[in-house]
């Protein structure tokens, strides 16, 4: 189900899992930036106009979704960016210049990454994947969200999860040292949605501090890890007004080990543990 900044919608509709790729394909681009800008993007459109489709078929003022697919794709070629943010405002009010049926339009987009090899050679990158989601209506921008999907992080030692509740449903050991593997995805939101607009540079910091954060911090708890990250992007972030993380404890199970110097482990079987951590100035 679809949330919206601007409120509850008796209807909205919209085109997803829309895919776009633009090449510089003679490699002339802005140092810093890639010859490839990939995203996946979702639309979704609402207005009084589109009421009748539902309530009798009338369709004289809906944009078919097709429409909206060759829209996104096509004006792709004509976005002269390479962040999620601008690319996803650029579309957003694009729309509503054209359609002026459209009360307000909210696109999503999420980064397909692919890392140079050569001069002229590509792979896809990753597992990280920035995200940015806005919402524009004709009086202004309500929503501008940032975000990275897909972390996997492994650190060797360092984590503990010891005295929590025992009792006869409690099996899981006290554990004082474990190489913990999670996910995690991380979403914010600016103070003014213009903060958004730093060609990237506040999404590229916050990967660089989801790393360090991981790799420094010794915790007692999943939880622990994600607060004191979230923490840090508060305070070294102020365009940012709140933050949600949510992790995923992957920790790999043990096959062997020989004391704490060397182990041999295996993925985790399902299920696993979710933890969501919500915070704001």
């Amino acid at each position: 189900m679809e949330r919206f900044a601007s409120g509850w919608k008796r209807n909205y509709y919209g085109k997803a899992d829309v895919t776009a790729y633009r090449l510089h394909r003679d490699g002339r681009v802005p140092e810093g930036t890639s010859a490839v800008f990939g995203a996946n993007v979702t639309m979704l459109v609402y207005g009084d106009a589109f009421w009748p489709t539902y309530t009798t078929g009338d369709n004289t003022d809906l944009v078919a979704t097709d429409s909206m697919k060759n829209f996104i794709q096509r004006e792709t070629l004509d976005f002269d960016g390479n962040d999620l943010e601008q690319y996803c405002l650029f579309l957003a009010e694009k729309f509503l210049a054209r359609y002026p049926q459209v009360e307000g339009v909210q696109v999503s987009a999420t980064d397909v990454p692919y890392a140079a090899r050569g001069a002229w050679t590509f792979s896809p990158a990753g597992p990280e994947r920035a995200m940015a989601r806005v919402e524009v209506t004709r009086a202004a921008c309500l929503e501008a969200t940032s975000g990275i999907r897909g972390f996997r992080l492994l650190r060797l030692g360092g984590s503990a999860f010891k005295g929590f509740v025992r009792d006869e449903y409690t099996t899981l050991p006290e554990i004082t040292n474990r190489p913990l593997h999670m996910w995690l995805d991380l979403e914010w939101q600016y103070v003014q949605p213009g903060d958004a607009l730093t060609d990237g540079a506040t999404t590229r910091a916050v990967a660089r501090l989801t790393h360090d954060v991981f790799d420094a911090f010794e915790s007692g708890s999943i939880q622990q890890i994600i607060y004191a990250l979230g923490m840090r992007m508060l305070a070294e972030f102020p365009a940012i007004a709140q933050v949600h993380l949510e992790a995923n404890n992957r920790t790999w199970d043990t096959v062997t080990e020989r004391g704490e110097a060397i182990g041999v482990y295996t993925d985790a079987r399902p299920p696993y543990g979710c933890l969501g951590l919500s915070l704001r100035r």
